[in-house]
């Protein structure tokens, strides 16, 4: 139960009290002056809930892919690893221990970049990735001078190259998200919708009890800007700020490692 109430409130920030305030605000100024209107409750899914299901379907798939991609990146690391560790004849090397630092400074500068924006720190993360990239390229060469056939060596080189492949699938996810004209008209009118929409809550008051007739406005405001920021949260998988946000841990991958 606690977790499901700290799930719940990470929905909920300034934004959900803001918006309730001014609808609540709206559907009291029609109500003093006789402000009323029928408006159509069909326009709410139309123009709000479908666009907004729509962005978080959108966002889950890519949250679903970038896990795939991840999976690839780290089942293909350890690939290498257990082959410089084995493979190699002459065990007289250190080529394994080499290897399992490289990756390790993969993981960790991946996750820093991808909880960045494209800014210098981005720059130099992509730059230094990339490098490793190379450095792991040149260290299976080296695995010839102890033993290792050709043919396992161009077999390891192609675990590299689907590692590079994995991360740039993942850095595209992190570049290219949900449309951001659709994320914009869904954020417009999910923030005046509980407002504009004061005279048709003033217009159903008489159906409540005293007091009861901002329940509506509240109920509104809460539901579409929550489902806003469950799509907020969803939208980038690699920042670590929602509940179910993509974690990349090198601390797990270096026990993966031994």
């Amino acid at each position: 139960m606690k977790r499901v109430l700290k799930s719940f409130f990470l929905i909920i920030n300034y934004k959900t009290i803001l918006i309730t305030i001014l609808s609540v605000v709206s559907t009291y100024f029609c109500i003093q002056y006789n402000i009323t209107a029928k408006f159509p409750d069909m326009l709410v899914g139309v123009a709000i809930v479908f666009p907004v299901v729509f962005s978080i379907g959108s966002a889950y798939t890519r949250r679903e892919t970038a896990l795939q991609r991840l999976s690839d990146f780290k089942g293909h690391a350890v690939a290498i690893y257990f082959a410089m560790r084995d493979w190699p004849t002459n065990k007289n090397n250190t080529l394994a221990e080499q290897g399992r630092a490289l990756i390790l400074d993969m993981v960790i500068i991946m996750k820093d970049m991808f909880k960045t924006s494209h800014d210098q720190d981005w720059t130099n993360n992509e730059k230094g990735i990339y490098q490793k990239f190379s450095e792991l390229s040149k260290l299976t060469i080296q695995m010839r001078d102890y033993g290792t056939q050709s043919g396992e060596i161009s077999r390891i080189n192609q675990y590299v190259s689907k590692m590079i492949i994995a991360f740039d699938n993942m850095k595209i996810i992190h570049n290219y998200r949900t449309p951001i004209t659709l994320r914009a008209y869904s954020k417009v009118f999910i923030y005046i919708f509980p407002i504009i929409y004061g005279p048709y809550f003033a217009s159903a008051h008489m159906d409540y009890s005293m007091h009861l007739e901002y329940a509506m406005p509240v109920l509104y405001s809460f539901i579409l800007v929550s489902l806003d920021n469950i799509q907020d949260h969803l939208e980038n998988p690699f920042d670590e700020v929602g509940e179910d946000d993509i974690k990349i841990d090198a601390h797990d991958t270096l026990r993966q490692l031994s």
